[in-house]
């Protein structure tokens, strides 16, 4: 079992979009020690980060 910091904190992403699924899958991976996994890390960190940043623009128009 190896554990990436970097699928840690895709973990911790997806749990606070309340993505719970998809966190364990997540977590499910790294534990495989999946080489395709480890290669698409910087993608979906970079696919949360613009999740987050489309939920905070929504709701800052919402609370306009």
């Amino acid at each position: 079992m190896r554990h990436n910091p970097a699928s840690g904190a895709i973990v911790i992403m997806l749990r606070s979009l309340k993505m719970h699924g998809m966190a364990q899958a997540v977590g499910e991976l790294t534990e495989q020690g999946s080489p395709a996994f480890e290669a698409a890390i910087p993608i979906l960190s970079q696919l949360l980060k613009a999740e987050t940043a489309e939920r905070e623009v929504r709701s800052t128009a919402y609370q306009l």
